[in-house]
């Protein structure tokens, strides 16, 4: 398991990390996690380099998240919740996440879409509201940027520093990244089966 998704980012090279951390702040094929820890692995074993890495799959992930920023400033509230509870289910957003994410933007301000990078829960959404509200375009993209950096950056040293552990107890370590690969796909099983629309909601 390990090997296979190496090997494959590995093939993918660069542009394949761009796609990926893009992918994964809209519709998520894998998470961050995974992608930029196992590129660490790649820069451990000097099939990638560390700079290049993080500076292509941190502008991944500003890529990912201006698709909701764009989508949030062009549309107004009317459309964006039509748009959520036909798409919804699919992205499994609920309107519930958006409005939570909206006021958490009202109250903090445009720091927010910083601090959020490092949280595993709104860290996308929160670009919806920031787009909604006309957040100063430069803002969105040098707060996104910044909070990726650092956040992608750790993540890298983290997949590195446990490059020798991964290769020691490969089969452990195939079955834990198996395990949590099964886990978040029963979780977006579950969130599509259990979703309904923000209209009939009581």
């Amino acid at each position: 398991m390990n090997d296979f998704i190496i090997s494959a980012i590995a093939s993918g090279g660069y542009l394949g990390i761009f796609i990926l951390m893009a992918l994964e702040n809209i519709f998520p094929p894998m998470p961050s996690e995974i992608i930029m820890g196992y590129g660490g692995v790649l820069v451990a074993r000097e099939q990638m380099a560390f700079a290049p890495l993080l500076m292509i799959g941190t502008l991944g992930t500003v890529a990912g998240n201006y698709f909701w920023y764009w989508l949030g400033r062009r549309w107004g509230e009317e459309h964006l919740r039509s748009f959520i509870e036909k798409r919804g289910r699919w992205l499994t957003f609920e309107w519930e996440e958006f409005e939570k994410a909206r006021h958490m933007f009202r109250r903090n301000g445009d720091w927010i879409v910083f601090l959020l990078r490092f949280s595993p829960f709104l860290r996308t959404i929160i670009s919806l509201p920031a787009g909604l509200a006309r957040m100063k375009l430069w803002r969105f993209l040098l707060f996104t940027f910044l909070g990726s950096l650092i956040w992608n950056g750790a993540l890298i040293l983290g997949g590195s520093a446990l490059s020798g552990l991964i290769d020691q107890y490969d089969v452990y370590a195939s079955w834990a990244v198996g395990g949590f690969i099964v886990l978040g796909i029963a979780w977006y099983v579950y969130r599509v089966v259990t979703w309904k629309p923000a209209t009939k909601k009581s």
